[in-house]
Formats: C-alpha cells, sequence, structure tokens
C-alpha cells in the first residue's frame, strides 16, 4: 500500500502551514494559546480521499474547538 506523507495538522499564523506541525516526527511542543488545525484524512490509491478538518486552541485543559460544523452525513441536518 503506498504512504500518504501528510501530518496530522499544523500551526495556524501568518502563513499557510506553520508550526507545531502535528505529526509524530514534529520536535515542536504544543503550547497553550497555540492555534492549530486538526485535519485527519483518508485517502484510498487510485481513488482520492478525503481530509475533515478542525481549526482550536490548545488550552490549559486540553482543546477549544472554533468548527461549528456538525459531523452529520443527514443532509437534512444542514438546513
Amino acid at each position: 500500500m503506498a504512504r500518504m506523507n501528510h501530518s496530522t495538522g499544523h500551526g495556524v499564523g501568518l502563513d499557510v502551514h506553520e508550526e507545531p506541525s502535528l505529526r509524530e516526527t514534529s520536535d515542536y511542543p504544543l503550547a497553550e494559546g497555540d492555534v492549530v488545525t486538526v485535519e485527519p484524512g483518508v485517502y484510498l490509491l487510485g481513488l482520492g480521499g478525503v481530509r475533515v478538518e478542525d481549526t482550536g486552541m490548545v488550552t490549559a485543559h486540553g482543546f477549544k474547538n472554533f468548527t461549528r460544523l456538525t459531523r452529520s452525513l443527514n443532509p437534512q441536518d444542514y438546513l
């Protein structure tokens, strides 16, 4: 199986992708107040893929998610 080389997320700031990089090999520690995306993806070779992205802030107690969209697959939930 082919390996898709993507991180799980990244910092949000002046550049599109900046530290911290949310990947296993990152040496950059997450700190309270960091604004990051969390965007896991699923890819099928020869078909394509999808990423579901949340943006939020690292807090003293975890993560404050700024994303308000539902995860429902029912179109009626978006009306």
